[in-house]
């Protein structure tokens, strides 16, 4: 009997062999409240909707939008700092639901993450050496004069100098802590490495320096990078191809001309009218979008489009509201998940 091959998830590009990363419909929902006193049932929080993509070896892949879209939620769910509720994630040919508590640690050498937040992220105790030799410790790679020499070389490549080695995160200033943060993801040589923000702790002097450190390692040392972002100019400037996430669910996909060029959802032109632009005379004929209303989860959110209720086109359109618009591709790795794509993009510019 001859077997169909099921259809390729939405977002996932079919025969793609050289992904590192591939995400299918991986859903998180949290539960919340709840009381039986008040006979209130508790409160179900979709903060990640069957959300999949793929990331190819060596590519910059970014996850975009406002905070409370599930950004940090999908990453953690992604190397399982939290489990999802549904879905799939394969690392190389790797399914990371299927391992137990041994093998994900083993695979953990393989995808490490950069934090937010470089000072929570970072043991005030501990040396500068004694963090970044911490994971060479826990996975009993080398002697300990190995791992010493590892912990040296990885710290030179992030710019700390060997004097500074002994002292303690609080010495440092923020962009140094970051490229602690960075070191300490690094000393494994894993393939994948997912950034949290990576920038948006530090000073807008330092961004370029930190992201301008990450290309040159990614070159260097053969990187794939999974980014969080939620500036679009940092996104623009370091991100091969993105996903706009609103609510958790998937808006868009596209490679960075796409989006920034020719973007389709309009949550997407909502995003791009929102960011400034550093020309004034560009600025001040620039037409602003304004968003009704705050992004929030409502009970009717499953039967129509999630961004509706803000959309500035498919408000008070009865199709919006009754069926939820599919993930579908316009052009080659150009996707969307709305049933009017590119309709505010041309309003927009026949005002300008």
């Amino acid at each position: 009997m001859s077997t169909v091959a099921a259809p390729p998830l939405p977002g996932l590009r079919p025969g793609l062999d050289d992904a590192l990363l591939r995400v299918e419909a991986v859903t998180k929902t949290f539960t919340s409240g709840g009381s039986r006193l008040a006979r209130r049932p508790p409160l179900q929080v979709h903060a990640v909707s069957e959300l999949s993509f793929d990331v190819r070896r060596g590519e910059t892949f970014g996850l975009v939008g406002e905070s409370g879209c599930g950004k940090s939620t999908a990453a953690r769910c992604i190397l399982r700092l939290v489990e999802p509720t549904a879905g799939r994630v394969v690392l190389g040919d790797v399914d990371v639901g299927s391992l137990d508590r041994e093998a994900l640690r083993r695979l953990r050498r393989n995808a490490q993450i950069v934090f937010q937040d470089s000072t929570a992220s970072l043991n005030s105790r501990m040396s500068v050496r004694s963090i970044v030799r911490e994971p060479l410790d826990i996975h009993g790679i080398g002697t300990p004069e190995e791992r010493d020499a590892l912990v040296a070389e990885t710290l030179g490549l992030v710019g700390i100098a060997p004097e500074q080695v002994d002292r303690k995160p609080h010495a440092f200033s923020g962009g140094q802590r970051q490229r602690i943060g960075i070191a300490r993801a690094l000393v494994l040589h894993p393939e994948l490495l997912v950034l949290d923000e990576p920038v948006s702790a530090v000073d807008v002097s330092l961004q370029a320096q930190i992201l301008n450190l990450l290309r040159e390692l990614q070159e260097r040392l053969g990187l794939t990078y999974l980014v969080i972002v939620h500036d679009l100019a940092v996104a623009e400037y370091f991100c091969d191809r993105l996903a706009v996430l609103y609510l958790g669910r998937v808006m868009e996909i596209g490679d960075r001309e796409q989006l920034f060029e020719s973007p389709l959802h309009p949550y997407t032109v909502s995003l791009l009218a929102a960011a400034p632009v550093p020309d004034p005379a560009v600025e001040s004929r620039r037409k602003r979008i304004i968003l009704r209303g705050e992004a929030q989860e409502t009970p009717d959110m499953s039967v129509g489009c999630a961004f509706r209720a803000r959309c500035p086109i498919g408000a008070d359109r009865p199709v919006c509201a009754s069926e939820r618009p599919p993930l579908a591709e316009s052009e080659t790795g150009h996707w969307h998940a709305c049933h009017f794509p590119g309709e505010l993009t041309t309003a927009t510019s026949k005002k300008e």
